[in-house]
């Protein structure tokens, strides 16, 4: 018994072995001139033409001919797919697009709001602000009316409260899901206009205008300098006038 124990312990540590000697899941990045180990590859020209089927060694000579990297892009395949590329272009070109796709990613994101059914109407300004903030930035809002007490038996409060919250911002947001009395406490949701993605390019865009204005390149700017110069050329110009005599 224990001796099959043994042998079973010692085939997972083979298959173990070879699975990482193979490079499964040890690393994600492609083989590439020496590290491929295959007797012949399917091989793909730098413009994307197809060479055939040919020897490695012969796709490496290619490689070392036209100063580029034999890289694998298809290992599953019989024979592996190998390309000729400039892999350290490819590399940074990848994590350029993965960056900027990254940027333009729009999560959903839902903000919460919790007030009272007695707010202060300072307090309700202060707060109504905020929502604006967020709608503005295209994110959702979770308003919730907190019930403390007696104020449980006074549902209507928090409904009109709720109403006059999402009339106040009926601009920039909508009733998205309709008030409900969860416990002791009410909610309703509020969806923006605006789309995620067109807040984040508006808010750059406007980034971009304050920084150039902070710069002096702005228009504006540039006009008024101008014809600030303007007359100071021509009184520079102008012949000084000689007293005449009595």
């Amino acid at each position: 018994m224990r001796l099959v124990r043994r042998n079973r312990r010692y085939v997972a540590v083979r298959q173990a072995a070879a699975w990482c000697y193979r490079g499964g899941s040890i690393s994600a990045e492609p083989r590439i001139n020496d590290r491929i180990r295959v007797p012949e590859v399917r091989l793909v020209g730098p413009s994307g033409e197809q060479v055939g089927i040919v020897p490695l060694a012969k796709a490496l000579e290619l490689a070392q001919e036209y100063d580029l990297d034999l890289v694998e892009v298809a290992a599953t395949a019989r024979p592996p797919v190998c390309k000729l590329m400039d892999y350290g272009k490819f590399k940074y070109e990848s994590a350029m697009k993965a960056r900027e796709a990254r940027k333009n990613q729009a999560h959903t994101v839902i903000k919460e709001m919790k007030l009272r059914p007695k707010i202060d109407p300072h307090d309700y300004d202060t707060k109504k602000g905020h929502v604006v903030r967020f709608l503005k930035q295209g994110d959702k809002v979770k308003i919730t009316i907190m019930f403390r007490g007696r104020e449980q038996s006074r549902p209507e409060l928090g409904f009109r409260l709720l109403q006059r919250l999402a009339s106040d911002v009926e601009e920039l947001g909508f009733i998205e899901s309709n008030p409900k009395q969860d416990g002791r406490n009410m909610i309703m949701v509020l969806g923006p206009h605006k789309k995620k993605t067109e807040a984040m390019a508006e808010a750059r865009e406007a980034q971009a205008a304050r920084k150039a204005e902070r710069q002096g390149y702005t228009p504006d700017a540039e006009a008024a300098d101008e014809a600030a110069e303007a007359p100071a050329e021509a009184t520079s110009e102008a012949p000084a006038e000689t007293p005449s005599e009595a």
